[in-house]
């Protein structure tokens, strides 16, 4: 198993984790690269204006729908939540909330991170006993 972290799955808030609010493409499109370490895979114009980026075959769109960032984002799972917060935070990533959640009789590490957009992801990773 790698010790590098990786993105394993994101689960939206709202409706649809391919499709969160922003008000502009190029620059969620760098933040993300920049600090997410994700990368450009498609880019729509309809229905919406749309970006898909990618980080390790999980994929997070951005699209201007008119939508509240302050209301959605995503749940992140991830490998190696304590290097993926180190990594995030080498990049002048802020994180925050620096803890254990409990959820269906299982403990997951978690931290968030609210992206300039307003977005708030949620990053986590199951605690194996």
């Amino acid at each position: 198993m790698s010790n590098i972290p990786q993105f394993k799955a994101a689960y939206p808030y709202q409706d649809d984790v391919l499709a969160l609010p922003v008000s502009d493409l190029d620059v969620a499109a760098r933040w993300y690269s920049s600090h997410f370490g994700m990368h450009e895979v498609e880019r729509l114009q309809q229905p919406v204006p749309t970006v898909i980026l990618e980080r390790d075959g999980t994929r997070i769109g951005f699209a201007i729908n008119g939508g509240d960032p302050g209301q959605h984002g995503a749940a992140v799972l991830v490998s190696n939540i304590q290097a993926m917060k180190a990594e995030l935070e080498a990049k002048s990533t802020p994180t925050a909330n620096w803890r254990i959640d409990e959820r269906d009789g299982k403990k997951f590490q978690v931290f968030f991170v609210v992206a300039p957009d307003g977005l708030c992801y949620y990053f986590h990773e199951p605690l194996t006993e």
